[in-house]
């Protein structure tokens, strides 16, 4: 699909005009994973708020959302539009808030972080953010994995430890050790830290299988929580599962300052390394100190 700009807030997707009312949609159910929800929460009837995703489909000739379980989640081609449309928002955003972007999990635990300075949060892949950075609109860059830091001799700033977890359905086989994940197949995440399961599996020449990518860890949990035969590792801090690797993939939580000339910058990041370190533990993570 070829983006383009027009006016303030809408955008211009193969020739069609898409405006805020759909980014709002989009990003709503991204969080909610319901359309009900989501409609009560725009203050509008199911109705209208199905038919202007159905809309929007039709238009695009691609489908934006699918059905799991009782709920409804975005595609590929849905989450890619959404990011398209906050790439927009940041870029013509004019505030003195602190614009942060940044991946799903480091973009979570902020949010979840009760601060004296004002935010505008904004969570997508690392490699999104990256270039929204990379572009200069953003104030601050947070990382899930810091592997894009490491690439480019980027400074960054550790806030916080996680590790991941092996996570299956309750009517998969039980692991016990490295050798019982020989032959298995996993959902892949892109942009996360999974770089570092894969890793150690290699150094312990498991033969494994990536079946399936998707973009978050929340539909990966999804999609291996309804299947006996998939298997994933995701981040400890949000997921509870079997710490087999937990050493092998312990990481750092991490921002980057990207604006060296808002002072709120400075004071944000001082905040999050000390005031902010009992409550980030209480998130799941464990703290620096």
């Amino acid at each position: 699909m070829k983006f383009e700009s027009k006016g303030l807030i809408s955008l211009e997707i193969n020739g069609e005009i898409f405006d805020y009312k759909l980014y709002q949609s989009l990003d709503s159910l991204s969080k909610t994973k319901s359309q009900r929800k989501s409609a009560k929460e725009l203050n509008i009837s199911h109705t209208v708020f199905n038919r202007r995703l159905l809309k929007a489909e039709e238009k695009l000739g691609v489908n934006i959302t699918k059905k799991v379980g009782n709920g409804t989640i975005l595609t590929s081609d849905g989450l890619k539009l959404l990011e398209e449309f906050k790439k927009y928002i940041i870029q013509i955003e004019k505030t003195s808030n602190i614009n942060i972007a940044g991946g799903h999990i480091s973009t979570g635990l902020l949010e979840s972080i009760q601060t004296p300075f004002n935010t505008n949060i904004y969570s997508s892949s690392d490699e999104d953010a990256f270039e929204l950075a990379r572009r200069g609109a953003v104030d601050i860059l947070t990382l899930d994995d810091p592997l894009i830091a490491y690439e480019r001799d980027i400074n960054f700033m550790p806030i916080a430890y996680d590790y991941l977890v092996l996570v299956s359905s309750p009517e998969s086989r039980n692991i016990e050790s490295i050798s019982d994940l020989e032959g298995l197949d996993f959902v892949g995440v892109n942009g996360s830290a999974q770089r570092l399961a894969w890793n150690s599996l290699r150094h312990y020449d498991i033969e494994f299988n990536i079946k399936v990518r998707v973009n978050s860890q929340f539909d990966a949990f999804k999609l291996v929580r309804n299947s006996e035969n998939l298997y994933t590792f995701l981040n400890a801090s949000y997921f509870k599962g079997n710490e087999l690797l937990k050493y092998d993939t312990q990481h750092v939580i991490s921002v980057v300052k990207v604006n060296e000339d808002k002072a709120e910058v400075d004071d944000l990041i001082r905040f999050l390394l000390n005031d902010a370190q009992k409550s980030i533990e209480k998130q799941g993570f464990s703290p620096m100190g």
